[in-house]
Order: structure tokens, then C-alpha cells, then sequence
């Protein structure tokens, strides 16, 4: 098993993964995912990939955005996502993903790291609280489109 960098050769996996985890798509998220490696995506900064031999089990991508519930930092990394195939979770493989995540934001110059969750995604709360994050917020985001009048 390897985690390294995301390369355009992963592509193809990643869009599907990355479909799995966010179905509604026109595109499969290719658009996306060259933005990233073009260098002007807005979403993603870094990525990284789980391999077990050739095939990519798992992705990691983490932005830094200007704030992050709990935290007094202006800038900090944040796991946009975080996703492990089914048949490979919990052999510890999002685990290693994670700590790559953290030694990046470390070699980066930062002091936390920032994620989330869908308020019912349960496995997911208690993976990160496994991990050491801490819970800062239960919250509803709302979100409202203006029309020009």
C-alpha cells in the first residue's frame, strides 16, 4: 500500500471515487480535478491518493480556507475529502491518508488541521474523533440565491 501525491494519471479513479462520494455531477468531476492540477482550483491545494497495487483505493484533498469553526487561525488546511472504498475501510488505510494530511499541513507551517462532516454521517464523526479531532459545532448552513432585479 502506498499514499502519495495525486498525479493526472489517477484521473480517472479519483472522478470515480470522488462520484461515489458526491453523486450529482455532470461531468464526473473531471472539470474539477484538472482544475486542481492546472494550479487554479479554488477547492483543492493538495491531494493525495491510497494505492494497493495498481489500483487507487482512497483519496485525500485538503484546501486552506480563512476560517474553520473552533479555530483563531486567519489560514488553516481543511480535508474537503476524505474517502476510502468500501471493501478496504477499516484496515487503516484512511488513517495513513489522514496522517499525510497532517504531516503536509505541518511541513506547510500550520498548527491545526480543519474537517467536516454531514451531521448524520456518523462513521465519519467517530473516525475523525478516533483520530483526534475534536467536535467544535453542530450547525444548519443555509445557503440563499439573489436574483437581480
Amino acid at each position: 500500500m502506498i499514499i502519495r501525491e495525486a498525479t493526472e494519471k489517477d484521473i480517472n479513479q479519483w472522478s470515480e471515487m470522488r462520484t461515489t462520494l458526491w453523486p450529482k455531477t455532470s461531468d464526473g468531476h473531471i472539470a474539477e480535478i484538472k482544475e486542481y492540477f492546472s494550479g487554479s482550483s479554488i477547492d483543492i491545494v493538495q491531494a493525495y491518493v491510497a494505492k494497493v497495487g495498481s489500483e487507487i483505493i482512497g483519496f485525500l484533498e485538503l484546501n486552506i480556507r480563512n476560517f474553520a469553526e473552533g479555530s483563531r487561525n486567519v489560514k488553516l488546511p481543511y480535508v474537503e475529502a476524505w474517502y476510502i472504498k468500501p471493501e478496504y475501510q477499516g484496515k487503516g488505510y484512511g488513517k495513513l491518508l489522514m496522517q499525510q494530511a497532517e504531516q503536509w499541513a505541518i511541513s506547510q507551517g500550520h498548527s491545526e488541521l480543519a474537517s467536516d462532516t454531514e451531521i448524520d454521517n456518523h462513521r465519519s464523526i467517530s473516525m475523525h474523533k478516533h483520530l483526534g479531532f475534536i467536535e467544535t459545532e453542530r450547525i444548519v448552513c443555509f445557503l440563499k440565491r439573489l436574483r437581480n432585479t
